[in-house]
């Protein structure tokens, strides 16, 4: 019997060779041949999954995105039953910065795509709907601080929603940069949670900093 393919499995092993070629060499080095190389296939099987290049950027972004959905579902369940906005949505936004390599490589790949989507409007469609579903979650959840009691201060939830954003995926570009540390990262999403949703425990504040690796002798 002939072997059977598993198409996602190939489109994936095409997709995760083109984000090691944009994190590795930046995505003016994506094309069909390098993309094939990196993958150790065939430019023609490449063309056979992704008719354009469009199509392959687009498929290999859903996969940063997959990866990151991951990582924060984990991450809240971890948290237990029933976890207050604010832990929620710290955990959530700290799961999301670059914090660790295998997280700056996603980082550095989905800030690459970012800037190729911004002249592509059909490209980007996908990215604007998912920016709105991310809102409308931060909202809910500042919402429901709100009427918990737990806000300090009475803000429009969808321009807070936008202003939370906007820190996180503005600290995500500078720690990918190397301008400052996680520490300081994460020190910046809490005064903007404090601002918005009251001061966490004590216990809750600067977690979900990797450990960093001892230094060799």
């Amino acid at each position: 019997m002939p072997k059977r393919v598993d198409h996602q499995e190939r489109r994936k092993l095409i997709a995760d060779a083109l984000m090691r070629v944009a994190a590795e060499r930046g995505l003016e080095a994506v094309s069909l041949r390098h993309v094939a190389a990196e993958a150790e296939v065939s430019s023609g099987m490449v063309q056979h999954y992704f008719r354009t290049k469009d199509e392959m950027m687009t498929f290999a972004l859903s996969v940063v995105r997959e990866r990151g959905e991951a990582r924060v579902t984990r991450a809240v369940a971890a948290l237990g039953e029933d976890p207050s906005p604010r832990t929620l949505l710290r955990t959530m936004l700290a799961e999301l910065l670059p914090l660790d390599e295998a997280r700056r490589a996603d980082g550095r790949v989905a800030l690459a795509f970012l800037a190729y989507t911004a002249v592509r409007p059909a490209v980007a469609a996908g990215l604007h709907r998912e920016t709105a579903e991310l809102l409308a979650f931060i909202a809910g959840q500042i919402r429901a601080a709100q009427a918990a009691g737990a806000a300090e201060t009475r803000v429009d939830p969808d321009r807070a929603a936008v202003a939370l954003l906007a820190v996180m995926e503005g600290l995500g570009v500078y720690l990918l940069g190397g301008h400052y540390p996680p520490e300081t990262a994460l020190g910046a999403l809490d005064a903007q949670l404090d601002l918005l949703l009251g001061p966490a425990p004590p216990a809750q504040r600067g977690r979900a900093v990797p450990p960093r690796r001892p230094s060799k002798p």
